[in-house]
């Protein structure tokens, strides 16, 4: 069975998008990705940059080259993009990939999508893309399309003109046709909203683009939305952090808190839950409810658990292991694993369902790198995983540090393994770039939840940068590794697709686990996933869709076992 994966991302960099869709080009999966973008001019090979007409920088726009056909095009807000990143089918009798009925599915999918709106859409001889008139005196481009096929594969794709500045068109020689206008949906008096046409272009894709009847099916989730300070929730805003849920210092036991009962989301924002709304989640379970005896943690004091526990305390190190009363810390510590905290204890965002402090960041400390090596020789670890705040603040978003700190580390304790859990890094591909170039062993970054429910999760982060910062760090031949919180009003599918997606950017190894709520200002947990269900996510993950291995029970947690998972995901150097 082969699936359409559909995935509507809201507005997206080009660049982000071209490394994304790279990856998944390389890949197996199919998806069809439709977003818009921030303004860009993009050539085809042959493109001539003589049909930009302005100097880009003047109107804030970038330039793009990029391995498809046709010239100059624009994309822009107003503009839904698509990207159907699917295996193409041989031309009758076997052979090579039909480039052009392919083609012709790709504008027959803008065509009949249109067609709902009341607009009679065509193709004019000779010239690619979507028209209206096609055949009349004025005949008027609608939708560009520009494809790439290589060992079956597909690319790149189409670009209806929903409601953009139609100014933009006058500043390009659109695909290097100067004596063809260009239209929109809007000037051609439709009032149509873009999740409107989105939903057209999914029907009408279905069809033509989606696999055989009985082969597979269309998966779809939407991630769109528009970022503002209002998304941003009590705690994000400095209004504090609520009563706590979780008792901190020490793992939880999975007994009930003595803290206020009433309506499960009684703490919530009314902003927060607004989003919640959106994502269709409302209310939860009551915090006074008594947590299912799966939750429960086992102590387990072997030797090595002492051990490091002794050394820590003579040596006056602290690890957030430790300090965030992790449940795990008893397996992770016995198997020799520690996670340490870079760029202080103060994050500059604040997601739904986490208690690292928001307030303005202290200055960094540049010593902090050889500090945190000399603890881990101390220690006598074999495994680090290096995890860090959100720095927003900071040009290259903490990167340097988190780099400074792996080469500390080989130096200091040659041997160790090291993990780097970093934020998004703003997705400055740059930053990124340093990161990978102290090349730790794996590179984690966490998605922590389903499309739809990115806004109110993570009102600060975008799962398509997310996406994107993964398929980058696999590009530089690094383990990759992503993580979920579960129990915040997913479902068993959505999170079957959010899998799909990180192994069609080459995932090597994903956490799954239950989420608990830290304060009363967080997120209601929604439901209690059953260990079976968490089983079956491993099976899933590991046999159907080829994820090298998938660490999931109701107590993991991003860096729970993280040596085992990097062994288990043959990514080490010796695994």
């Amino acid at each position: 069975m082969t699936d359409l994966r559909v995935r509507w991302m809201g507005t997206v960099p080009y660049l982000e998008a071209w490394d994304l869709q790279s990856t998944l080009f390389a890949g197996n999966q199919n998806h069809l990705l439709l977003m818009e973008h921030p303004p860009v001019f993009t050539l085809g090979a042959r493109g001539d940059l003589n049909n930009i007409l302005v100097d880009p920088e003047s109107v804030q726009a970038q330039v793009h080259k990029v391995n498809r056909g046709g010239d100059v095009t624009f994309h822009g807000p107003g503009q839904l993009v698509g990207y159907p990143i699917i295996d193409v089918p041989g031309k009758r009798g076997g052979g090579m990939a039909d480039t052009a009925a392919y083609v012709h599915n790709v504008e027959q999918t803008v065509i009949d999508a249109v067609a709902k709106f009341g607009l009679e859409a065509g193709r004019l001889n000779g010239e690619p893309g979507v028209w209206l008139e096609p055949d009349g005196p004025n005949p008027r481009k609608l939708a560009a399309v520009g494809v790439r096929l290589s060992r079956g594969r597909s690319m790149h794709g189409f670009a209806l003109n929903v409601n953009p500045d139609m100014a933009w068109f006058e500043r390009i020689v659109p695909c290097g046709i100067s004596d063809k206008a260009v239209t929109s949906m809007a000037d051609e008096g439709v009032d149509a909203s873009m999740s409107q046409v989105v939903d057209a272009i999914v029907d009408a894709a279905e069809s033509l683009l989606g696999p055989a009847p009985g082969s597979g099916r269309i998966e779809r989730q939407d991630v769109a939305w528009r970022h503002s300070e209002t998304d941003l929730s009590a705690f994000s805003r400095g209004l504090g952090a609520g009563d706590i849920v979780k008792p901190t210092g020490k793992p939880a036991t999975g007994e009930a808190q003595s803290v206020p009962s009433g309506a499960a989301d009684a703490g919530v924002p009314v902003r927060l839950k607004g989003r919640l709304a959106d994502a269709g989640v409302t209310g939860g379970i009551q915090i006074s409810e008594r947590k299912p005896d799966w939750m429960r943690v086992k102590l387990r004091t072997d030797a090595e658990y002492l051990r490091l526990k002794k050394v820590s305390k003579e040596a006056g190190l602290t690890t957030v292991c430790e300090e965030a009363g992790c449940p795990n810390i008893f397996e992770c510590w016995n198997e020799g694993t520690a996670t340490f905290m870079l760029l202080g204890e103060r994050c500059t965002r604040a997601c739904g369902f986490c208690l690292v402090d928001t307030s303005k960041p202290l200055p960094v400390e540049h010593d902090e790198p050889e500090r945190v090596a000399d603890a881990i020789a101390q220690l006598g670890i074999n495994f680090a995983v290096l995890t860090m705040v959100a720095r927003d603040d900071l040009e290259d978003g903490g990167a340097m540090i988190v780099a400074d700190t792996v080469r500390a580390i080989r130096a200091r304790a040659p041997g160790v393994g090291v993990e780097v859990l970093i934020s998004d890094l703003k997705g400055n591909k740059e930053s990124l770039d340093i990161v990978c170039a102290s090349r730790p062993d794996v590179v984690n970054h966490n998605v922590e939840t389903v499309p739809r429910l990115q806004r109110a999760v993570r009102p600060s982060a975008a799962y398509s940068r997310s996406l994107a910062l993964l398929a980058r760090a696999k590009s530089h031949d690094l383990g990759t590794k992503s993580g979920l919180v579960l129990g915040m009003g997913e479902t068993f599918d959505e999170v079957v697709g959010t899998l799909a997606d990180l192994a069609g950017v080459g995932v090597d190894i994903v956490t799954a686990g239950q989420y608990l709520r830290p304060t009363t200002n967080h997120l209601a947990v929604q439901r209690w996933w059953h260990p079976d269900e968490f089983a079956e996510l491993k099976r899933i993950g590991e046999q159907e869709l080829g994820i090298g291995h998938v660490e999931a029970n109701p107590l993991t947690r991003s860096s729970h076992l993280a040596h085992s998972a990097a062994k288990a995901g043959n990514v080490l150097p010796n695994s």
